[in-house]
């Protein structure tokens, strides 16, 4: 049965996952760093869900010579929301992981991904209207000049050298979503890993019923085959018997009243016959299907242990003999009782 339930294992790394997005309300997410000769031991722009760090006295006062905005962490809305997005996502993870529900799994990890472009492109917005909407009254003017920090990496301003790199907190954010993916990979290939073994269990079955339908009598080997019941040597392949099981078993005697009489002892269960054969008494001795054979008993047949049984496939066969050895016509159900 197809569980909608993700392992144990997968379950843990989700509520890993949340912890880390809480411990990314604390620390910084974002950085960017600036390095000129002015200032040999750097600027630091910190940026955490809900405030600006680092530097930033002294990173406004260069930007209002060069026409920039003065940044304030109330002039951003981000930061009013972010912290509580960040908590319901790590909440959503450690329930995910607790509840253990497919389903979320695959929902938390689209809305996380979806989450984290849009604030990338946020991000990406809020640098361009900073590095190009410039104060036309500033004091130094660099015509064509722009001064937006890069999205990831490194950018040269002026004499400055921007940094842009993801601080601690953005470290655990990506790797809640790494560990987010992971999950879903180790539980795409534990189900490909079920489905596989279901396959196989499936041919097995399959094989099996065909095997039960395939059932089919095994020819009897003259004075090879030894009977079942009294172990003599099949001799006479006139009134050769088999019993065939279920799982295909075969039970060979050498007189059908050796068969009726094994049949007696209950030695193999009435449930577990499959189907009955006798030699055909004309042609080849081909086995038959006792439930379509017609069957004649005489004295004069002289069968290897006196059951004198003989089965013909068709009635017209059974009649001739009737006509030339004394006897009688007789039904399966009769020969069994």
């Amino acid at each position: 049965m197809k569980t909608n339930k993700i392992s144990k294992a997968i379950g843990f790394l989700l509520i890993l996952s949340g912890i880390l997005l809480f411990a990314v309300l604390f620390v910084p997410m974002w950085r960017i760093d600036l390095d000129a000769p002015q200032y040999p031991e750097g600027l630091r722009l910190l940026i955490y869900p809900d405030k600006l760090g680092g530097n930033v006295d002294i990173i406004n006062g260069l930007n209002h010579y060069i026409g920039m905005k003065t940044m304030h962490t109330e002039d951003f809305i981000e930061f009013k929301v972010l912290p509580y997005i960040i908590s319901f996502f790590a909440l959503f993870f450690i329930a995910t992981g607790i509840t253990r529900k497919r389903k979320m799994l695959y929902t938390l990890f689209t809305m996380f991904v979806i989450f984290g472009i849009i604030a990338m492109v946020d991000f990406w917005k809020w640098e361009y209207d900073y590095g190009h909407n410039l104060d036309p009254g500033a004091a130094i003017i660099v015509p064509g000049m722009a001064y937006q920090p890069p999205l990831i990496g490194f950018k040269q301003l002026l004499n400055f050298g921007a940094y842009s790199i993801p601080d601690i907190g953005g470290w655990l954010f990506i790797a809640a979503g790494v560990l987010a993916l992971l999950s879903i990979v180790l539980d795409r290939r534990m189900v490909k890993k079920e489905s596989k073994l279901k396959v196989v269990a499936a041919l097995i079955l399959v094989s099996t019923s065909l095997s039960a339908c395939s059932v089919s009598p095994q020819p009897l080997k003259i004075g090879v085959d030894n009977c079942t019941f009294c172990q003599m040597t099949i001799s006479n392949p006139r009134f050769g018997a088999e019993i065939l099981t279920a799982k295909g078993k075969v039970f060979k005697y050498d007189d059908i009243s050796c068969l009726v009489t094994d049949m007696a002892t209950k030695k193999i269960a009435e449930n577990d016959i499959h189907s009955i054969y006798s030699a055909d008494f004309c042609g080849n001795h081909d086995l038959i299907d006792v439930k379509s054979s017609f069957f004649f008993k005489s004295e004069n047949l002289r069968s290897p242990m006196a059951g004198n049984i003989a089965a013909f496939s068709n009635k017209d066969s059974m009649n001739f003999y009737m006509n030339s050895l004394s006897g009688e016509a007789v039904a399966w159900d009769d020969i069994i009782k």
